[in-house]
């Protein structure tokens, strides 16, 4: 099996690495938290004391919460290019902007690193369960080389293109997730202002044209009001501006998009930044003049 560093063990990388090592890889994990890597020892891995003892492997994973983190962990002094050595497979499991992954991939291009994009869909429960979405971007042969570690992390696992691609395909992916987390936030609040029982009523839309994976999963969890966080709405907030950037680069127009990401970030501005995504419905109901409790 491979010896893999994965640096960045939170809510979706403490559990991926777990899946590696439950695959028989030999995982050495690196996180500013000590009881993250407590975890991963816990789950059979071991931890590093830094980012050159964790880019000691075949292949390095990064799993961080934003670009500004990316380029510090990757491409910064003493990160992970000026310790990696020629043929190392790096891939960067994070969602940051497309342009950080084609200058990541560049840099490591000139140091004869074999780099990848893979952000991933399915938030913690399907980091849990090794059943993420994985959408890969950079070089076919690098793909094929990674698809054994992957693998283990995914269900879904497809090269979309190029450098760049991938974050590309997640800001779509993230748009789309957004934009029926606020429907589906307006249908409780609607079901619930008009009398009718929203439990009921969600899951007749669970099995029509209106089903989703969301629906799937939230539903319950939504019309209960529990937010514990599986993915936080300070990082949907994130990806909802690289979503909006992408955009103006690409000089598409797309209106919904803009306005999910003003209603996350009302989400974020009324206190609600560390809840789970799905607690976008509390936006909705401060709208409506109907918040609970």
């Amino acid at each position: 099996m491979t010896t893999i560093g994965f640096i960045g063990l939170g809510i979706m990388g403490g559990p991926m690495a777990a899946n590696l090592v439950r695959a028989g890889h030999t995982v050495v994990g690196f996180d500013l938290d000590e009881a993250r890597k407590e975890a991963l020892v816990t789950a059979g891995g071991s931890t590093a004391g830094s980012i050159a003892e964790a880019t000691d492997a075949e292949v390095v994973i990064t799993m961080l919460p934003d670009s500004p983190q990316v380029e510090q962990v990757v491409l910064g002094p003493d990160g992970v290019l000026e310790h990696a050595k020629p043929g190392l497979l790096l891939i960067d499991m994070s969602t940051i902007r497309p342009d950080t992954s084609r200058t990541v991939a560049a840099e490591a291009a000139s140091r004869e690193v074999r780099a990848l994009e893979a952000p991933v869909s399915g938030g913690e429960k399907g980091a849990i369960d090794a059943v993420l979405s994985i959408m890969v971007g950079g070089a076919e042969e690098d793909f094929q080389a990674a698809l054994p570690v992957l693998g283990a992390l995914g269900k879904t696992i497809v090269r979309v293109g190029g450098p760049g691609a991938g974050q590309t395909v997640k800001a779509a992916n993230q748009l789309v997730v957004g934009g029926t987390y606020a429907l589906v936030a307006e249908a409780i609040v609607l079901l619930e202002a008009s009398g009718v029982d929203p439990a009921g009523g969600l899951d007749v839309l669970a099995g029509g044209l209106a089903a989703s994976r969301i629906l799937e999963l939230k539903r319950k969890s939504m019309v209960e009001r529990q937010f514990a966080p599986g993915f936080r709405i300070d990082l949907h907030h994130k990806d909802m501006g690289i979503a909006t950037a992408a955009a103006r680069e690409a000089e598409v127009s797309l209106p919904i998009t803009a306005l999910t990401a003003q209603l996350i970030a009302a989400a974020r501005a009324q206190g609600y930044g560390a809840l789970d995504h799905s607690a976008l419905l509390k936006v909705i109901e401060n709208l409506s003049g109907r918040t609970s409790a």
